[in-house]
Order: C-alpha cells, then structure tokens, then sequence
C-alpha cells in the first residue's frame, strides 16, 4: 500500500493538465503523421528509423556507448534519407494535409471469392492480350501501398474486367504503354510510370516492361503480370523474381498464392478495423 501512495504522490506532483495535453498532442501528431505516409512506401523506412531509435535508448540505458554512439550516426542519414528518397510520398502527404484528407485510401482486405473473380479476370485479360500480341503490365496492389505509383499515370477507378483491361492496352489507347494500377477489385490508374531494375542480368535478355515489372517488385511486394508485345509471353514478377512464359493456370496459381489471406489473418485484420472504427 505504501508504495501505490508513493506513485499516486509522484504522479499527483509531477503531471498536471499541461502534462496532459502536452503527452496528447504529441500522440496525435504521430498517429496523424502516420496516416499521411500509409499507402506509401515511406513507411517502410520509417519503420528502419524507429529501430533505430529503439536501438539508441537500449544502448544508452545500458551503458554501451560505442554502440550507442555508432546508432546515433545511422541514424541522421536514416532521417536525410527519408526527405531525399521519399520525396513524392512527402509531397503527397503534405498536398494531402493541405485538402485536409488526412486519411488515404487503404488496401481492401478481399475475400476468397472475390479474389477469385480478381484473379480470374486479369488471367483472361492477360490471355486476350498474349492472343493479340498487345503488350501489358498489371499491377496488383498487396500490402504496400501504391498511391505514389498511382499518381504518374492518370486516375481510373473502374472495376476490374477482362474489358477493361484490354481496352486501356489496346494500341489505340493512350494509356497501353504504361502499367494499370489494381488496388483491391478496382483498376485505380492506368498508364503509370513504374520504376526501372538496374539488374545487369536482365538488361539483354527482357524489354522495358519486365525490367519496370522486376523495379517495383524489388521495392514493394507488388505481383505484377507482364504480356510481352514481341513474343506474347505472359510472365509474372513478384519480390524482385521473375516468373516467364506462364500458362494461364500456372499464371492464376501463383496469384492466388500472393493474394489469398489465410482466414486467420483476414478475421484479425478485420477485427482491427472494426476495433479502430
């Protein structure tokens, strides 16, 4: 009892309403700043960054000063990093914030059978264009968002359909050079600009579309379909591998893998969304 009224005594004499709404504010700072980077892949270097800061209090509550010291110097360039590399997610963020649309679209958590009709329209579309030598790159949204992506090519928001596929790649298209952007059972944008793969590997042996195809795969954990317009092949491109001269089962077998959530995942996933609603 005696040491409850001493922490009740500490608390009472140390923390008062400016405390409060001091602790508060910054609460709500961080969960905003939070909000305003999901959906991009700054959140992934955001995360390197709070280790880091994890690994700085460790080392200097127990004394180990070199490595306190040595954590302390990653850990600038951590932050220049994050302005320098992550330049557009900032910007989107700070345009963002400036429409005071503090919250971006997320990641829809699909069910199985709509999954399946996911899967089986982009097989078919990827089919239809193999047939006709129509070159084409889909990109299929997973756990790392894509709004940065999203926003080099021009806004869609249509429903997937093995027509609509085939009609932003048909040649007369002036989106059917770049990639179309799947974010849940929709198509979010359509001629976008994907990141190159600076792979000497591939340089001589693919084009244009599965060196970009190869690029985001090694920076997100996108699954992307590649048609090639020289050949017809169909092949698939997911974390920084690449997948070539698929047939169509073989083609909706590897994106079921990566896009079905085991029912255990999705109960929790959506059992956070109902706790945080």
């Amino acid at each position: 009892m005696d040491s409850f009224q001493l922490l009740r005594d500490t608390i009472r004499s140390n923390v008062n309403w400016a405390t409060v709404i001091d602790i508060a504010l910054v609460a709500i700072a961080i969960y905003y700043l939070l909000l305003l980077v999901r959906g991009t892949r700054a959140i992934q270097l955001l995360k390197g960054i709070g280790v880091l800061l994890v690994l700085v209090a460790v080392s200097r509550a127990a004394g180990l000063n070199t490595f306190h010291w040595l954590v302390t110097q990653m850990l600038l360039p951590g932050v220049i990093a994050l302005i320098v590399l992550f330049q557009p997610e900032l910007r989107l963020a700070l345009e963002r914030l400036g429409r005071g649309r503090l919250w971006p679209g997320g990641v829809t958590d699909l069910r199985g059978e709509e999954v399946s009709r996911l899967v089986g329209e982009v097989v078919r579309g990827a089919r239809l264009c193999a047939q006709s030598r129509v070159g084409a790159l889909m990109v299929l949204e997973r756990e790392v968002g894509l709004n940065d992506i999203a926003n080099t090519g021009k806004r869609v928001d249509g429903l997937v359909s093995t027509e609509l596929l085939r009609t932003i790649f048909f040649p007369g298209s002036p989106l059917h050079d770049g990639a179309a952007i799947i974010g849940g059972e929709r198509v979010a944008a359509a001629g976008c600009v994907l990141p190159l793969s600076e792979r000497d590997d591939v340089g001589s042996l693919f084009g244009t579309r599965h060196r970009a195809a190869l690029g985001l795969s090694e920076r997100t954990d996108a699954a992307v379909v590649i048609v090639s317009e020289e050949s017809g092949a169909v092949s698939y491109a997911l974390e920084g591998r690449l997948f070539t001269n698929l047939t169509d089962d073989a083609l909706r077998k590897r994106l079921l893998d990566a896009l079905v959530r085991p029912e255990r995942e999705r109960s929790i996933i959506r059992w956070k969304k109902a706790d945080a609603a």
